[in-house]
C-alpha cells in the first residue's frame, strides 16, 4: 500500500484539493509541507499529536516537513472556533512557549539539513509594512468572502475585531512566503482552518500565477481527528513536567471502547493488518487494545523504560499490588499536618484531584474516594502521621485516577 492510501485508510484525510497530485507527491517524497503551531502554552499536548505523528509518517518516506511556530500569529490569536477573544500575550511569553515547542519537537521530529525545518513567523510578519501590506496582499482577499468564512462564525455573533479578521490574511501570507523562500507546496490543517488555507491557495494563485497553484496543494485532517484533539487537549501535555508518563498513559488506557480502534490507526506505527484484526475484539478485548494504544503512544512520548513503568504501575495498582513509585504523587511536610495528621479532603485538594472542598465532600459522600484500598464515606476523614510515612497512601478518585500522598 502506498503511503497516500495509507493515511487515507487510517483515517487521516478527509479532503483534499487535488488528489493525483498530491498522490504523486506524497508518494514519491516529493512533498514539502508545512503544519502550523500556535504558542498558547509552553508545551505541546495530545491535540498537536496527530500532527506531529503526520510529519513523522510523511518524513519517514522521504517528505520535508516545516513546522512553523506561530510567534507572529500568536500576537494576534486564531478566532476559529471561538466565541469569545484569545488572551494577547506578550513577546516574551510567545518566545518562551516557541522555544519549549521546539525542545518537544526535536525529540520527535529529525532536523537538520535537507530534513525537517523549524521556522517561527515572527520572522516575516513582524517586519510588514502596514501600507505596503494593504497594497501588496489586501487587493487580493474579498471581505465578503471572508465574511462567509467558517472559522469566523462563532465570533461574529459576540463581535469579530479588526484585530482578529487579520488572522486570515496573516495565515495566508505564511503560505505564500513558505511557498517563495522554502518550496513549500502542501499545508496541512483541522476543519476549522480550511478557509484560511483555501485563502492561502488564492493569494499564491492570484500573485504567482496559475502554474503556481498546481503546486499549491492543502490536505485537510479529518473532523474526527480534530474533535478528538480538541477533547483530549485539555490538562494533558507532552511535558512531563506537566503531565507525567504515567497520567500520560493512563489517559490514553482510558479512552472510550469506540475511540479505541480509531485512535490506534491515527497515532501509532502498527501495521494496519494488526490492527484490522483487533475489528472483531470485545470485551477483555478492548482493554487489550487500549494498552496497546497507551504503551505504543506513551513509548514515542517518554521513551520505552518511562512506558514500561506506567504500564506495570497501571497494572499492579488496578490488581491492588505493585510498585506505586512511579504514579503521580504529592509531597507533604510536617507544617501540612495539624496534631500529627490531616484530613482527607484536605489531601484532596493539596493533591489536585478535586477543585474544592466542596466537590470533596460530595465525592467522599458518594463512595467515590478510597484511601490505600479502603472506601471512605465520612468526610470527616483523616491520615495521620504514621500512615503517611514510608511509601505514603494512595488515594483513589472514581474508579481511575489514583495518588500518592507522602510524607518527607
Amino acid at each position: 500500500m502506498e503511503l497516500y492510501d495509507e493515511l487515507v485508510a487510517r483515517g487521516l484525510i478527509a479532503q483534499v484539493t487535488d488528489e493525483v497530485e498530491i498522490k504523486e507527491l506524497i508518494n514519491n517524497g516529493k512533498a514539502v509541507f508545512y503544519i502550523g503551531f500556535d504558542p498558547t502554552a509552553d508545551s505541546l499536548h495530545v491535540g498537536h499529536f496527530m500532527a506531529l505523528c503526520l510529519m513523522k509518517r510523511l518524513q519517514m518516506a522521504g517528505n520535508r516537513p516545516i513546522a512553523l511556530i506561530g510567534g507572529g500569529t500568536g500576537m494576534i490569536g486564531d478566532p476559529s472556533g471561538r466565541t469569545d477573544m484569545r488572551m494577547v500575550m506578550t513577546p516574551e511569553i510567545i518566545q518562551h512557549n516557541c522555544d519549549c515547542f521546539k525542545k518537544q519537537m526535536e525529540k520527535f521530529i529529525e532536523f537538520g539539513e535537507g530534513k525537517a525545518m523549524m521556522v517561527n513567523n515572527a520572522d516575516w510578519l513582524l517586519n510588514l509594512n502596514y501600507i505596503e501590506l494593504l497594497r501588496d496582499v489586501g487587493a487580493c482577499f474579498s471581505v465578503n468572502t471572508m465574511l462567509r468564512a467558517e472559522c469566523y462564525k462563532n465570533r461574529m455573533e459576540k463581535g469579530l475585531t479588526f484585530f482578529e479578521f487579520n488572522y486570515m490574511i496573516m495565515q495566508a501570507y505564511d503560505f505564500y512566503h513558505l511557498y517563495q523562500h522554502y518550496g513549500c507546496n502542501m499545508q496541512f490543517g483541522g476543519d476549522d482552518q480550511w478557509s484560511n488555507m483555501l485563502a492561502g491557495t488564492e493569494l499564491i494563485r492570484r500573485k504567482l500565477g496559475k502554474d503556481a497553484y498546481a503546486m499549491t496543494i492543502k490536505l485537510l485532517l479529518t473532523s474526527d481527528g480534530k474533535k478528538m484533539g480538541k477533547s483530549m487537549g485539555g490538562a494533558v501535555w507532552l511535558d512531563p513536567n506537566k503531565t507525567s508518563p504515567y497520567e500520560f498513559y493512563q489517559y490514553w488506557r482510558n479512552v472510550e471502547d469506540a475511540d479505541v480502534l480509531k485512535c490506534i490507526r491515527m497515532l501509532t506505527f502498527l501495521p494496519l493488518e494488526e490492527i484490522d484484526a483487533m475489528e472483531s475484539w470485545e470485551g477483555s478485548q478492548l482493554n487489550q487494545a487500549k494498552e496497546i494504544l497507551a504503551f505504543e503512544l506513551t513509548k514515542m512520548i517518554h521513551g520505552e523504560e518511562d512506558a514500561t513503568k506506567a504500564q506495570e504501575t497501571a497494572k499492579g495498582l488496578f490488581s491492588q499490588a505493585g510498585n506505586t513509585s512511579n504514579m503521580p504523587s504529592t509531597e507533604l511536610s510536617l507544617e501540612d499536618l495539624t496534631d500529627d495528621a490531616i484530613s482527607v479532603i484536605d489531601l484532596m485538594i493539596k493533591s489536585k484531584l478535586t477543585p474544592s472542598k466542596g466537590e470533596a465532600r460530595r465525592l467522599i459522600q458518594q463512595g467515590g474516594v478510597e484511601v490505600s484500598g479502603e472506601k471512605l464515606t465520612d468526610i470527616g476523614a483523616a491520615c495521620t502521621k504514621e500512615q503517611l510515612s514510608g511509601d505514603g497512601v494512595v488515594i483513589k478518585k472514581g474508579k481511575k485516577v489514583f495518588h500518592r500522598v507522602f510524607l518527607v
